[in-house]
């Protein structure tokens, strides 16, 4: 008797131990997995930007984006649908911090639009947050752009400083490429809310913490495949 309760102790004990080896390499591999995604995200992010950037005559105003507090970018949001359409995608954000840019942040940008639309296009969104409230409001549950933020069409080019000092008294300037064309637009009814999951498995950090805590991320500590993004926006403002 004694013999089958120790032999059935061990079958217990063996099972929960290959148990929680599947679950640790579960875990090991969902991890694994996020951090690439994470990298890819941000190179996407990085390389719209830079290509928007580099195009002079059609590329964001430096000296508005030298006043910018944050930079979101969502590549390749997807709008799809007939008569009534929708918006999708991902993206991140970056905080101006002393010496640069804060660790990229993962946001999900969503959103509805009424009107004749058929078939997908995948656009290109870039957002600037002119001031601290702005960004303070983007880090609540979810943040609806023309609802708690005003937003404005960003203007593009050197032309654009005729009309900045307008420009500057929305709280966030917009921008979209769509089919090679760059240009402001604005966005109403667009909803960006945090995404903590993949924020808390790249960094064990949420949006809030990540942007304005005490204790943010220094560029040695970032994961090395998301530095691309903040070390791309550093190549075009750094404030001193």
């Amino acid at each position: 008797m004694k013999s089958f309760k120790r032999m059935t102790f061990s079958i217990v004990l063996l099972v929960i131990t290959i148990a929680n080896t599947g679950f640790a390499q579960t875990g090991r591999e969902r991890s694994s997995k996020k951090a690439r995604a994470a990298a890819e995200q941000s190179a996407r992010a990085a390389r719209v930007f830079n290509e928007i950037m580099g195009t002079r005559e059609k590329s964001i105003p430096r000296d508005l984006l030298n006043k910018a507090e944050a930079v979101a970018v969502f590549p390749g949001v997807i709008k799809a649908g007939f008569i009534v359409g929708g918006r999708g995608g991902s993206g991140v954000i970056s905080r101006r911090v002393a010496g640069g840019w804060s660790a990229p942040a993962f946001f999900d940008l969503g959103g509805g639009s009424i009107g004749l639309q058929i078939g997908a296009a995948s656009t290109d969104y870039i957002l600037l947050f002119m001031n601290e409230n702005a960004v303070e409001s983007l880090l609540g549950d979810k943040f609806e752009i023309g609802g708690e933020g005003s937003a404005a069409a960003g203007p593009v080019g050197r032309s654009a400083s005729a009309s900045t000092d307008v420009k500057l008294n929305a709280q966030i300037l917009s921008y979209s490429r769509s089919k090679g064309a760059f240009a402001g637009l604005e966005l109403k009814g667009v909803v960006i809310k945090p995404d903590n999951e993949d924020n808390s498995q790249v960094y064990g950090m949420t949006a809030r913490d990540i942007l304005t805590g005490a204790n943010k991320i220094s560029m040695d500590k970032m994961p090395e495949g998301v530095r691309v993004f903040p070390l791309t926006l550093a190549r075009y403002s750094m404030r001193r």
